[in-house]
């Protein structure tokens, strides 16, 4: 029997081959330079009883794109308006038929295809176009001879599962991923048109030589393209606009506030904080002030003494979402860095597969838990957490530290969260990003399967004149998985003074004090990827992708101030979020209702409950009409070009 495999990347093959092949595999070129053919006998599989002669290859992501056909549909050939239902043909570039070359010749005389692209629904339309491309050298090929790997890392014992219970392709997520690809062409590319068309000459002239703007398209001989992306501008119009016309806007202003100051025999000074917070009117909090003053004086009666146990939770699994905030928050990698050192840690061998919305893991992972736990604190690990994986199992009093992670309410059922697979030894072939990004990954994991932080939490109020005043410290008990994971913060505070209820005490300041109201920062990468995510824009594995589309397209640059990166819109991006809502499509089209709507019915045809054709038809029928009212209003966008452009010069 003969068996062609097929991976979604070449590290994955060779990893997957040199598994399956015991160590040994005869590797052979594939025309295509980044791409090789690995061949080996297998005796696991399922579906073909026996030693197999297997060889495994792989593709280097899609295998095709899709497109319209340039001599009738190209730019300036057709209305733009018939792109919405004109027909769409499959493409393929050089490389890709290269590589889809190599499969058709690879399958020529092979009983069974098994795919091993990313478990994901990405992976199985890369999955079902690998089937096609094998198809056309084999129409022996049908799909009961087709079967996927499902796997989330390339541990051995892993791998070797995975050969031996493969699954079938799951035609609902290639369906649901062919609407995306589809609905993406079909608005994109008839939005970009008609922006371009209506807009382009007036920001090249806005943007020539001897202006100032935030185009990179500042020399006449370049083309202004207004690129429209259906996912990428509603993630901008969500945040960028918005948080930036209240920066722009902002009119600081003066509140007031009391504030007491209580000197202790050992404890020094503790502040006390009005538990009004502060007022922006300044007679109301002088009338306090004074009557306060004039009822008790410096003497103030303590009204409540409470004191608890508390805690500060250990972090849930680490989902893809997480790991891009984080390492943008604590690492200073921006997101599409931090899932690029993800992806390469996990072909490797590493981690387990990057790209997952699942923070619980399964109670059956227990042992194997524990298991990377042993590896972590191994002699060939880092000393800078192995002393504490070795803490966390070893036997005291009858058991151990280690905790089973508690779990969150996402599942995505296909890939556990994201956590270390084996560990980094000091010659490991990793770059300075992987290396910090690996280090993150052990960290989370090594806190989540610690205890929660303890300790005793104490507030202290006193009714000075029946307004009352608190204070609050902190002492903390048990660092436990803070010990591990530098990345939160949770200090013992100053000791709060030894007093008891209703007594009376003498105060050491009471003020009446004035402050003003901040600006607000620009957003940060951090800040934008959970609110994307809170607003259903893009999925866990396309946000950085997303982001990185966002400021390509100039809508937002990047910017740096100290040690903080703000994401700062553009001209044209503010221009194009106002003139949006000055032509009344602000809520539906320029905000993410649409673009989490159509995620939602991707997850049913997933699910079996829509159709692509329905979802398709659907989608289109509102693109129209927000095309048409576009068209109609455009002189309307060149207006509010016009505003925006000088009032942010001015």
């Amino acid at each position: 029997m003969k068996v062609l495999c097929v991976a979604e990347k070449n590290s994955i093959a060779k990893a997957v081959a040199h598994i399956l092949g015991g160590g040994s595999s005869t590797s052979r070129g594939s025309g295509y330079t980044y791409v090789k053919n690995y061949d080996f006998q297998f005796g696991g599989f399922p579906f073909a009883p026996g030693s197999c002669q297997v060889t495994m290859t792989s593709v280097a992501g899609h295998l095709r794109g899709m497109d319209f056909d340039n001599a009738r549909y190209g730019w300036g050939k057709c209305n733009i308006f018939e792109l919405f239902d004109a027909p769409v043909s499959e493409t393929m570039d050089r490389n890709q038929q290269l590589i889809a070359d190599n499969i058709r010749k690879e399958a020529r005389n092979v009983d069974y295809l098994m795919v091993w692209t990313d478990c994901d629904r990405e992976g199985e339309y890369i999955g079902w176009e690998i089937f096609q491309a094998a198809q056309k050298g084999n129409n022996r090929l049908d799909e009961s001879k087709l079967y996927r790997a499902v796997f989330s890392h390339v541990e051995r014992g892993h791998i070797l599962q995975a050969a031996r219970s493969p699954q079938r392709l799951d035609m609902c997520s290639v369906n649901a991923v062919g609407t995306r690809i589809e609905l993406d062409l079909r608005t994109g590319v008839s939005f970009t048109r008609l922006l371009t068309d209506t807009m382009a000459r007036r920001v090249q002239a806005q943007t020539a030589p001897g202006k100032t703007g935030h185009q990179s398209q500042n020399r006449k001989k370049d083309k202004v393209v207004i690129s429209y992306g259906p996912c990428q501008f509603p993630h901008f119009g969500v945040r960028g606009g918005r948080r930036f016309e209240r920066i722009r806007n902002f009119i600081p202003e003066e509140f007031w506030y009391i504030q007491l100051q209580l000197a202790g025999e050992n404890t020094g000074t503790t502040t006390f904080q009005w538990e009004r917070g502060h007022l922006f009117d300044r007679l109301s909090v002088l009338t306090f002030y004074e009557t306060c003053l004039e009822t008790a004086g410096d003497r103030a009666k303590v009204s409540n003494l409470r004191s608890k146990p508390t805690a500060k939770y250990r972090p849930l699994p680490l989902t893809t979402v997480e790991l891009q905030k984080n390492c943008a928050r604590f690492l200073r990698i921006n997101a599409k860095q931090s899932l690029a050192a993800a992806e390469k840690l996990y072909q490797k061998g590493f981690i387990s597969y990057p790209r997952t919305e699942t923070d619980t893991f399964p109670r059956t992972m227990e042992s194997e838990l524990k298991k990377i736990v042993g590896n972590l604190g191994g002699s060939d690990s880092d000393n800078s957490w192995s002393s504490y994986a070795n803490e966390l199992l070893s036997v005291n009093n009858g058991s151990n530290k280690f905790k089973f992670p508690r779990g969150g309410s996402h599942d995505d059922k296909a890939h556990p969260p994201i956590h270390p697979i084996i560990s980094l030894g000091p010659n490991a072939n990793v770059d300075a990003n992987e290396k910090r990004v690996y280090e993150y990954v052990v960290r989370h994991f090594l806190a989540c399967c610690s205890e929660d932080a303890k300790g005793q939490s104490t507030t202290l109020t006193l009714d000075w004149a029946s307004e009352l005043f608190t204070a609050t410290g902190l002492v903390v008990l048990e660092r436990n998985f803070l010990d591990v994971y530098p990345y939160a913060k949770w200090e013992t505070t100053k000791q709060l003074p030894r007093l008891e209820i209703n007594q009376e005490c003498l105060l050491d300041k009471a003020e009446m004090k004035s402050g003003t109201t901040s600006t607000p920062k620009p957003m940060t990468e951090s800040e934008l990827i959970s609110l994307m995510d809170a607003n259903g824009i893009g999925t866990d594995a396309t946000i950085a992708e997303h982001i990185e589309k966002i400021q390509a397209r100039n809508y937002v640059k990047s910017e740096k101030v100290g040690k903080e990166t703000y994401l700062q819109p553009t001209t044209l991006g503010v221009a194009l979020v106002h003139g949006f809502e000055a032509i009344g499509l602000e809520d539906s089209f320029a905000k993410p209702f649409q673009r989490r709507e159509m995620e939602e019915d991707l997850k049913k045809i997933c699910l079996g409950q829509l159709t692509k054709p329905a979802v398709v038809q659907d989608i289109l029928t509102k693109y129209k009409n927000y095309w048409h009212r576009t068209n109609q209003h455009k002189m309307k966008l060149l207006e509010v070009y016009n505003t925006t452009a000088r009032e942010m010069l001015s």
